[in-house]
């Protein structure tokens, strides 16, 4: 049994499958968190749940929608669960139509039971389970009320059982549908349905019929059908004449099952929450006001304080109890130099920061689940369209600040092959989690009154340089008509169990990439540490690191860093930008200075520290990233391209303003 998950974005998907599957995917209270297909099994069930991406119509729009649209015709599946939004029955009903007439047996789960009835809708779903001769079940996704009802009414042998549902499209639309039908094979997919799809311009389906049948006929039908609707004036095209009558289908639908009574104040609320936080003048600062806010309690407040006891922690105890137990066990030297100085150094440098990437993605987490990260794009879109992008490529972008993989991915949402494309090249400069461990490291030791005000100086930089680059890249491009279409979904108390585990999810896996690959690359910037050309147990500035990184220093020494130190970790950052720290962490565990902290105090001056801080934010994408380059834009000179720009970008901005840092006397 395989079944798929289908409904409009933000309708509550993925809280279904993860529930269903018991399972962990991202959930987001914004349009276009899932991109591409996530498979699991189903609980106490024989069989595979397919979260899809969310889709309004199935005629795709965007590559992430493509991902549902061939899925759909290639009906490698035997039933569908159809999520739809209890609060906005009458625009999700146009996908379940669309869907019912596929013929798979379908159950619709009718989502956000609670946001209707604060609406004000009374929904009789026995009356429209009996109307679309489906099963209809009210569920609340986000708590999980009523999903097991869901999984109770999947069954294996429902394939077996085809549903029967059609809609009359008027004369000529039926002998047009009737024609095209007849060059589908039978082949298990409903040919009307392909002929439908095909004739309102879903390509996937016309593509369907072309190679098969290597022919045109599905354009040619289409094109002869939008004439004879035109001469009769019924409609401009064929996707609206369907839509057309689907809408009076729907209509008839709703009058019979939905009741309206008094609508509660939520919605009142909203819209004077909404008056401010979309203000074309306060939107923006409002939300650095915010963003500044989380910043402080993350390093002021709450995380360093924690992090500074893990500090201890790993240099104090962890370090004399390893040492003692090795020494007891008679390890070899260079065993023992390996653990103490190179993996606890190395990775512990790292690890001391997870108390402030939890506190960072736990507050992150908070005002996405409300609903409040949609407005922050929606006020952005004025400031991008002046750079050749609309407000939805904003999402791709804060998407990036956690992590820079699926940020690009995210960019298969945009519509416009232009925009799309100007997206990814720009998310590279999103600051992740991952450089926030070298803000940690060097504001903390610098800036430690400022903290909050200095992270955030550095975000809001790779904003700013990313709508500079799209300007510059988009003059080159050709010019298209920007299509921006954003659906705000309602406030909500966010979920604590939802949040947290997003929370515990983002930290696990900074922690797992810590301890396997961050490992194995502390492991080997160690040994070229440890050895040398006079053999091993070196000093440290004749060692193999001293030597390569000491031809790179005079290259970034007009940046303000020209040490073999700072090139090492630079070097190593490519890898995993939290390497930069584990790095900085071994060449200089046993400097005189003692502590790492003291170590980059004499190393560095507040100006060169920020100097460094801002070319870790820029200069290259990390290695895991720029495959995922590779596969959106689908071209190596493209992905070598972006790799470039970023570093010439990162030197470029580095060198002034450690230049105007100097003439401003700092």
């Amino acid at each position: 049994m395989e079944v798929a998950l289908i409904g409009n974005p933000n309708t509550g998907k993925t809280s279904l499958f993860n529930y269903l599957t018991g399972s962990y995917a991202l959930i987001g209270n914004w349009s276009g968190v899932t991109v591409e297909k996530k498979v699991g099994r189903l609980k106490n069930r024989d069989g595979l749940l397919i979260d899809l991406p969310g889709i309004y119509t199935v005629a795709p729009l965007s590559k992430d929608e493509s991902v549902t649209s061939r899925f759909l015709i290639d009906n490698h599946f035997s039933q569908i669960v159809n999520i739809v939004d209890a609060s906005q029955l009458e625009r999700n009903l146009q996908l379940t139509i669309e869907l019912l007439e596929l013929g798979k047996p379908v159950v619709i789960a009718l989502n956000m039971m609670d946001v209707a009835k604060h609406r004000g809708m009374e929904i009789d779903r026995l009356s429209l389970s009996k109307l679309l001769r489906v099963p209809v079940i009210p569920i609340v996704a986000r708590s999980g009320r009523g999903c097991h009802l869901v999984s109770e009414s999947l069954s294996a042998s429902a394939a077996d059982r085809p549903h029967t549902f059609r809609i009359d499209y008027g004369s000529e639309s039926e002998r047009a549908i009737s024609r095209l039908s007849l060059f589908f094979p039978e082949s298990g997919v409903n040919r009307r349905w392909l002929a439908i799809q095909a004739l309102e311009g879903n390509k996937d389906a016309r593509n369907r019929i072309q190679s098969e049948t290597d022919r045109n006929d599905a354009i040619e039908a289409s094109c002869d059908l939008r004439k004879a609707l035109q001469e009769n004036g019924q409609a401009e095209t064929v996707s609206d004449w369907f839509y057309q009558i689907r809408k009076k289908y729907i209509h008839e639908i709703i009058r019979q099952v939905v009741r309206h009574r008094e609508e509660m104040n939520q919605t009142a609320l909203s819209t004077k929450i909404d008056a401010l936080v979309t203000n074309k003048f306060a939107g923006i600062p409002l939300f650095l006001g915010i963003m500044y806010l989380i910043f402080h309690i993350t390093f002021e407040w709450i995380g360093n304080p924690l992090s500074n006891l893990l500090d201890a922690f790993f240099s104090g105890p962890l370090t004399d109890w390893t040492r003692q137990a090795l020494n007891a066990a008679g390890v070899a030297t260079v065993i023992r130099d390996v653990v103490l100085n190179g993996i606890i150094a190395g990775v512990g440098g790292v690890i001391v920061f997870v108390p402030q990437i939890f506190v960072l993605f736990f507050f992150l987490s908070w005002i996405e689940d409300s609903g409040y990260m949609t407005r922050v794009a929606l006020v952005m879109d004025r400031l991008m369209q002046l750079v050749g992008l609309n407000g939805k490529a904003f999402i791709p972008l804060v998407i990036g600040f956690g992590c820079n993989i699926p940020g690009v991915m995210a960019a298969r949402t945009i519509e416009q092959p232009k925009e799309r494309l100007l997206t990814v090249l720009i998310s590279p400069l999103m600051s992740c989690s991952a450089r926030l461990t070298v803000y940690s490291l060097f504001a903390g030791v610098f800036f430690a009154r400022y903290q909050a005000l200095v992270v955030l100086s550095l975000y809001a930089l790779s904003i700013v340089l990313a709508m500079l680059m799209a300007k510059l890249f988009s003059l080159f491009m050709k010019k298209e008509t920007s299509v921006f279409v954003l659906e705000l979904p309602p406030y909500r108390l966010p979920n604590l169990r939802t949040i947290m585990r997003s929370t515990w999810d983002k930290a696990k896996g900074f922690v797992r990439k810590a301890t396997t690959f961050i490992l194995g690359g502390t492991i080997l910037v160690w040994a070229l540490s440890y050895f040398g050309t006079a053999g091993a147990n070196v000093p440290l500035d004749h060692s193999f690191l001293a030597m390569i990184c000491g031809f790179l220093a005079p290259l970034v020494a007009p940046l303000g860093f020209g040490s073999w130190q700072a090139a090492s970790a630079l070097i190593s950052g490519f890898m995993a930008k939290e390497s930069v720290v584990s790095t900085l962490s071994m060449v200089y565990h046993t400097a005189a200075a003692g502590s790492l902290t003291e170590s980059i105090r004499q190393s560095f001056t507040p100006l060169q520290a920020y100097s460094f801080m801002v070319f870790t934010l820029l200069y290259i994408p990390c290695m895991s990233t720029v495959p995922a380059i590779k596969h959106e834009v689908g071209s190596t000179k493209l992905t070598l391209f972006t790799m470039g720009y970023c570093v010439a970008l990162a030197y470029t901005v580095s060198f002034i303003v450690y230049r105007l840092g100097l003439l401003a006397g700092f």
